[in-house]
């Protein structure tokens, strides 16, 4: 016997081009990531009656406006914006075909009156018996964006995942379905941010154990994805710890074996204890993600609470593991530009770092290799390069670890924090450095 929910879904199941006829020139259009695949295409075939439309998505996708090419071909038609600068847009951001959105304390971008949202294109499971779907491996804002927009279309993928907390909704606040299960591996399953890894070299396990040796039994973690930091949870040696937190942004490969495993338990957490808890999951191996999926463990909240540093400072001896591109000899940590070229986004960093800092026991670390274009330039600076975004300032350093060891930076004069970083720098830069630093910064 059909219940109301699924005369509902009936009524608002559509092809990709019916959902789309409901774009107009001029509207802002915010896409999900991952994408919606079917549905992104339908929106450029609008190329031909549409002009002027935005775009705000992120970079996880092979469709025609992320090539290069396609803004000389239709110059008019659409204009592209991206909050995190992923591999596959980094050249349109780069060439300035691209608009970059500044996202908020949150992660993502702050969506505000003065410029609403037209059209939000998501992807999300088939309903449940109660015309629930779910999210899957990630939430953000997303449910926050249904709620705001003009007009919400939503991919149906059967091969998403099921999560607990809060990464649901229901039927009735869906304005468009469109079924399409893509045939490649299920978003996120392998890689959150949708890269290909070559894996870690001997630098980044060397970083990885300096870094685990930081944590304690008992501490509550979070470790962002990108650069040295994610190799934490599989090489820094956590598998020997006890009774291990998890309150992240994103939940990185390794995590899931170490909730499998028991070393990860949530049994000191403050606040969801025995709950690995983050706003998105999806970084795990095929075992992890079978592991995750429904999986009562694990629950996923909306950005604005997992990366409010309220929420983050409210867990005794939080521990936020980050990596950065660039820091300079007062602490200053850059992990999304150097100079005015974005080739990153904040995500959350600044915010756990605020959170680690008041939390009670808490510490922030940033793991970064000593030097980058193999070896030929150091990334501890005596200054930032002009234009340089600074991610997480001075007065929150604490603790910065390189293949060369640790440098323990808070609390300490600009003389020490120099001492202490020139000392976990490449030895082939130090003499320079320290140079800089007694004509920069000291008496």
């Amino acid at each position: 016997m059909s219940t109301r929910w699924q005369e509902e879904y009936q009524k608002r199941l559509v092809t990709p081009e019916d959902a789309m006829k409901a774009l107009k020139s001029e509207d802002y259009v915010v896409m999900a990531q991952p994408e919606a695949l079917a549905l992104g295409l339908a929106l450029v075939s609008r190329s031909d009656d549409v002009s002027g439309v935005k775009i705000m998505g992120g970079g996880g996708s092979d469709l025609p406006i992320y090539d290069p090419s396609w803004y000389e071909i239709f110059p008019d038609v659409f204009q592209l914006e991206t909050s995190y600068v992923l591999p596959l847009v980094r050249n349109l951001v780069m060439q300035k075909r691209s608009d970059f959105t500044v996202s908020g304390l949150y992660g993502v971008p702050d969506m505000s009156d003065d410029k609403p949202m037209d059209v939000f294109m998501v992807q999300v499971s088939p309903p449940d018996e109660h015309g629930f779907c779910s999210f899957g491996a990630s939430l953000w804002k997303k449910k926050e964006w249904v709620r705001q927009a003009r007009v919400v279309m939503a991919e149906v993928n059967e091969r998403m995942i099921r999560t607990y907390g809060d990464n649901f909704i229901h039927v009735s606040e869906i304005d468009y379905f469109v079924e399409h299960t893509p045939t490649g591996k299920v978003p996120g399953g392998t890689d959150i941010l949708g890269r290909r890894s070559s894996g870690p070299g001997e630098m980044e396990k060397i970083i990885a154990q300096y870094v685990g040796s930081l944590v304690k039994d008992g501490d509550c973690l979070e470790i962002g994805v990108g650069g040295n930091a994610e190799w934490v949870a599989q090489l820094g040696g956590l598998e020997t710890k006890h009774d291990l937190g998890w309150h992240s942004e994103n939940t990185v490969r390794g995590i899931g074996t170490l909730v499998m495993n028991g070393v990860i338990t949530g049994k000191h957490k403050n606040i969801h204890p025995g709950k690995a808890v983050a706003t998105a999951v999806g970084g795990g191996t095929k075992e992890e993600m079978d592991f995750i999926n429904d999986n009562p463990l694990f629950e996923v909240y909306s950005s604005g609470y997992i990366l409010d540093p309220r929420v983050i400072a409210s867990h005794d001896n939080m521990i936020a593991i980050n990596s950065a591109i660039a820091i300079d000899l007062t602490g200053q940590i850059a992990a999304e530009s150097i100079g005015p070229v974005m080739t990153s986004g904040s995500g959350g960093q600044l915010s756990f770092a605020i959170g680690a800092y008041l939390s009670r026991g808490g510490r922030s670390v940033v793991a970064i290799t000593s030097t980058a274009k193999d070896g030929a330039i150091s990334r501890i600076v005596p200054m930032l390069e002009p234009g340089t975004v600074v991610s997480t300032p001075r007065t929150l350093a604490d603790l910065v670890v390189t293949e060369y060891g640790i440098a323990r930076l808070k609390g300490k004069t600009q003389r020490e924090r120099a001492l202490e970083l020139i000392n976990v720098a490449h030895p082939d830069f130090r003499s320079e450095l320290k140079r800089e630093a007694e004509r920069l910064y000291w008496p």
